[in-house]
């Protein structure tokens, strides 16, 4: 993980991604609060977490959605503003900006638990 403060205000992390970027505003011992700007036509890894729980917010933008609760089947949808999601440890899912898109990530504080399923950036996986 590359963090950046360039430009930042105190307490918050800016860290760079290849599809974008995440400004990390809370990040405690029991929960992490981030948001993340996805660039259009970027996408995030297919990816599943093992202990990482979360919760997404579309704040701002449309994205594609492949979700598949507990590694089952994919269902594939639509994500605007006021959609939110849980996504529990196990459930696959991948996100893939339509526009450029603005996502509140509630979180657990497992930020490295990543399992990359596929990865458009040559990323390995994680955890």
């Amino acid at each position: 993980m590359r963090a950046t403060t360039r430009g930042a205000r105190r307490g918050l992390t800016r860290v760079e991604k290849p599809w974008g970027w995440e400004l990390w505003w809370a990040h405690t011992e029991r929960y992490v609060g981030k948001i993340l700007h996805i660039n259009r036509g970027a996408a995030l890894s297919y990816q599943f977490h093992r202990k990482k729980d979360e919760t997404i917010y579309i704040l701002k933008g449309e994205l594609a959605l492949e979700f598949a609760p507990g590694g089952g089947r994919v269902q594939r949808r639509t994500l605007r503003p006021g959609d939110a999601l849980h996504i529990r440890p196990g459930d696959h899912h991948r996100m893939t900006a339509i526009t450029p898109c603005d996502v509140l990530e509630a979180s657990t504080p497992e930020v490295d638990d990543v399992v990359r399923l596929e990865d458009r950036y040559g990323r390995a996986e994680t955890s």
